[in-house]
């Protein structure tokens, strides 16, 4: 199928004002710096308006702020909010070059007779979906994915290859797990005895609310006792942990290799920049952003911005600041001591 498509036809499906030619051919989306005359781009930031001059971009998404620096070569479609624009037109345009697949279960597909799947549901080669499991409406279970007994999967949900959905763990509508993702694994739950480590069965499970993306080898574990949970539209990436018995609140988003420890509780539309790593058993309130490579040791109570990050530095530098640091409390304690003599 051709992948070309008019101008005026994205702005009928996802609005915006046209400036230019409706009948304007658009090839393939581009990034503005190196777009030609078959694609589409957009500008969300102001500080990137010097591109727009040597941009070959058939057409440009931009918001009215940007108008005066727009070439007059090409044809605009303005919006306020051009990022968000992108992000459904790269959703409308996948539609078109993405179609679903076929409706049925592949013949090397193992399937328990009382497992029920949808008959507008799609199962690929080598997946296994035990007893007593659910796959909903149009949703597609790719290769080698593994749904275990009494867990479902909900409408329109999408698992790549190799996904993991262990036995009872619940996942919602819409949803889109990347390759080996793993949802339900054991927690990290021991108990010491006598110089060695007892075994804590884990017998919680994982919820996932709807609209939820789940990045490539993310790992999100069962509770021991109630239930991992995962509200509406929270965003993982990549490579990222979350412990046992965490509740993480809807639409909050994190970046690659985030790692929570166990019983940590996250509220809403909170950002956590990649590699931050958070101590377990403690709460982070509604709003709350914790920067990349931050160690949050304590609960945050009041949204805000939270960042600790020893800067990089040449390592003899590094040395000197390490040791300075590691002094400040002898330091504090002399002050005090001579604040008390004056």
């Amino acid at each position: 199928m051709t992948t070309s498509v008019r101008l005026g036809e994205i702005v009928a499906a996802l609005g915006g004002e046209l400036r230019g030619e409706p009948d304007t051919l658009i090839a393939r989306i581009g990034p503005l710096e190196t777009a030609g005359d078959d694609a589409i781009s957009f500008i969300a930031q102001p500080k990137l308006r010097s591109w727009l001059e040597t941009s070959q971009a058939a057409a440009i998404v931009l918001s009215p702020a940007l108008l005066p620096a727009a070439p007059e070569r090409c044809a605009l479609v303005v919006t306020d909010d051009p990022y968000l624009y992108f992000a459904r037109l790269t959703q409308w345009w996948a539609r078109r070059v993405r179609p679903l697949p076929p409706p049925g279960i592949h013949p090397s597909a193992v399937v328990a007779p009382d497992a029920r799947v949808a008959a507008s549901a799609t199962v690929g080669p080598l997946a296994v979906i035990e007893s007593g499991a659910v796959v909903g409406d149009r949703a597609q279970v790719g290769a080698h994915c593994f749904i275990g007994e009494r867990a479902s999967v909900g409408a329109d949900t999408l698992l790549h290859p190799r996904v993991t959905i262990a036995a009872g763990c619940t996942v919602g509508a819409r949803c889109v797990f990347q390759s080996g993702a793993v949802i339900g694994a054991d927690g990290f739950g021991i108990a010491p005895t006598q110089g060695r480590w007892e075994r804590i069965e884990q017998l919680g499970g994982v919820r996932i609310g709807d609209d939820v993306d789940i990045g490539a080898n993310t790992c999100i574990d069962r509770g021991a006792l109630e239930d991992t949970v995962l509200e509406d539209g929270v965003k993982l990436d990549n490579q990222i942990q979350i412990g046992h018995n965490c509740h993480i609140g809807a639409h909050t988003v994190m970046a690659a290799c985030v790692g929570i420890a166990g019983s940590t509780k996250v509220g809403r539309n909170v950002m956590i920049g990649g590699a931050a790593m958070i101590q377990g058993h403690i709460e982070i309130a509604d709003g709350v952003t914790v920067s990349a490579s931050t160690m949050v040791m304590h609960s945050l109570r009041k949204k805000g911005v939270y960042t600790a990050i020893f800067p990089i530095d040449d390592h003899a530098s590094w040395e000197k600041n390490a040791v300075t640091l590691r002094n400040l409390y002898a330091l504090r304690e002399r002050v005090r001591a001579l604040e008390k003599k004056a």
